[in-house]
């Protein structure tokens, strides 16, 4: 970790004196959880959830986990009790910690252009892996050859490009595949969740995430918290600081862990009223 990185998370904790909870915004896969190609398999780093769990188990925090995942695969693999809030498939999905589901509704021309594509990907392989979601198709080619990789994805790219002129659909890039998909990004699901803190005074606010996909939830925090990119290797990026996983993420969360110790238990703050009725 740089000087010039240490600097900055030294001037981010140091707000959390006199401040109301930080709010932890997470990304899943190559964040908190190194990729794998079998994505049920992906539990996080060493001493991640043991992490995460002491901070939850302090109460101080709202922590939200911000996935490209449907938000139900999230929680068993995480295993953190109590349970965070999760908004899934890019934001276009949200798990609340009281068990409520929210999902954005797909115009009708869209849900029928996905479908469509569904069963044309199914008659005409590509080489790749197929997921589908209920606002996306998404095409996997992590563990693939290079030369091999490169062939699927200049065929998904045929299959994908034409739709993504559509209104209401847009193609994303992520780490070894490709996205045809509508609603939220993460970016508006920031926006949202930063929109409805209401307590008085300063509240520190921070994102972790590490594909291009989160770049939008990057911009969205930009000038009201601390964007933080974590993966092996830097690249071109929003975020205002890079940590390599796992030992640099284990130390920002004991930071953060250790931060919270010092949060004064008096400060009214709406987030932890809601959580309390809704256990």
């Amino acid at each position: 970790m740089t000087k010039e990185v240490q600097a900055k998370l030294d001037e981010f904790f140091s707000a959390f004196s006199g401040a109301a909870s930080p709010s932890l915004l997470l990304d899943y896969d190559g964040t908190l959880a190194p990729f794998r190609v079998d994505r049920f398999q992906a539990r996080p780093w060493a001493g991640v959830r043991e992490l995460l769990a002491q901070i939850q188990r302090q109460g101080r925090t709202q922590m939200v986990v911000v996935s490209g995942r449907p938000a139900a695969e999230i929680l068993p693999l995480l295993g953190v009790d109590p349970a965070p809030e999760v908004w899934g498939l890019h934001g276009a999905e949200r798990l609340h910690t009281d068990g409520r589901h929210e999902l954005e509704r797909l115009p009708r021309n869209v849900r029928a252009e996905l479908d469509a594509l569904s069963a044309q990907l199914k008659r005409e392989a590509t080489g790749g892996l197929i997921e589908e979601k209920p606002n996306a198709i998404a095409m996997h080619w992590r563990g693939v050859k290079p030369a091999r990789a490169k062939a699927i994805e200049k065929r998904t790219r045929a299959f994908f490009e034409p739709l993504a002129q559509m209104n209401g659909l847009r193609l994303l890039e992520f780490e070894a595949g490709l996205e045809l998909r509508a609603g939220r990004d993460k970016g508006a699901a920031v926006t949202e969740i930063l929109g409805e803190i209401s307590c008085p005074g300063p509240r520190p606010v921070a994102y972790l995430g590490d594909d291009l996909t989160d770049e939008p939830a990057f911009r969205a925090l930009e000038g009201r918290g601390i964007r933080i990119l974590v993966r092996r290797e830097p690249r071109f990026t929003s975020a205002d600081v890079w940590l390599r996983p796992p030992e640099e993420l284990r130390e920002f969360l004991k930071r953060w862990r250790h931060a919270c110790t010092h949060l004064q238990s008096n400060l009214y703050d709406p987030f932890l009223d809601r959580r309390r009725i809704s256990r």
